[in-house]
């Protein structure tokens, strides 16, 4: 009668571990389909980020050039002051001189106008302070600080995506330990319990992450 209970537990205990076993196989294929596909969507996040970082050190040395060529000319401009006020150009030559300051004045404005152009973006400026074009086209101008907010989100969304895999990996050996355990269910249902709960947290980190990308 004791052997005969004994031998109905050890079934029990059989049963209930292949049981436990074929959940957390299940759970180990669904939580890897599901960081795979943040593994895809971080790896196009991550992209992005680059593209948009590329574009902040291309708009920034775009920038630095305007800004050498505006301090060149204010140089000019300082030159033919001077020139000016020491009395040193003959009478006739005062209105050419005069013409050449005016029109140095204007580039210098034209220049200020387009690194402000460069560093803000076309969008937040009025459409009547457009000046520089990209490809020949006004107002298209995507901002160096318009780029930073950019890769700064991408960045942000991405450290997510890769919390959100570190906890999927942590689910997937999770799953793994308790289809190796043999005849402990007590210990395999634990571990299938903290395989659901990191899998879950990976999931809502992975959803998050894509909810705050650009």
């Amino acid at each position: 009668m004791l052997q005969s209970k004994k031998s109905q537990e050890m079934v029990e205990v059989s049963v209930a571990s292949e049981r436990a076993e074929a959940v957390g196989g299940v759970l180990i294929a669904f939580f890897a389909a599901f960081m795979a596909i943040s593994q895809m969507i971080n790896g196009e996040l991550e992209e992005e980020m680059m593209i948009a970082h590329n574009k902040v050190v291309n708009y920034s040395s775009w920038y630095q050039s305007k800004s050498i060529k505006e301090s060149l000319k204010e140089s000019e401009l300082d030159y033919l002051q001077a020139l000016l006020e020491s009395g040193v150009v003959v009478e006739d030559k005062v209105k050419g001189i005069q013409e050449k300051v005016d029109n140095v004045k204007l580039q210098i404005e034209k220049y200020a106008s387009e690194k402000n152009e460069i560093l803000i973006g076309s969008a937040n400026i009025p459409q009547e302070s457009w000046a520089q074009d990209l490809d020949g086209e006004m107002g298209k101008i995507v901002g160096i600080n318009e780029w930073e907010a950019l890769a700064d989100e991408y960045d942000f969304a991405t450290k997510k995506f890769d919390l959100g895999m570190l906890f999927f990996q942590i689910s997937i050996v999770l799953g793994a330990v308790c289809i190796i355990i043999y005849d402990n269910p007590l210990l395999q249902k634990t571990f299938i319990v903290c395989m659901i709960i990191s899998g879950i947290i990976g999931t809502l980190l992975s959803i998050y992450g894509y909810t705050l990308a650009p």
